[in-house]
């Protein structure tokens, strides 16, 4: 799907990184152990799925979730 919709990042862990790290509203790594999967709480799982479902909807909202994502981690570009 993020091929095909030419979206900013295609790598399942970059897209888990963004939706995970939306979810928790800090870096997900911070809030839950790895591997998350493993150790979020259904409710997590749940926000995080959520903001899956929104990007897959409206995928313009990806490159603004990217952006806060790194910027969160101290990564954003200047």
């Amino acid at each position: 799907m993020a091929t095909a919709e030419g979206w900013p990042i295609s790598l399942d862990h970059c897209f888990m990184r963004v939706c995970l790290d939306a979810a928790f509203g800090r870096p997900w790594h911070e809030a839950v152990r790895r591997p998350a999967v493993r150790h979020m709480t259904d409710a997590d799982l749940a926000r995080a799925v959520a903001v899956a479902e929104r990007i897959a909807a409206v995928p313009s909202l990806l490159p603004g979730l990217n952006a806060e994502s790194l910027r969160l981690r101290g990564k954003a570009k200047r």
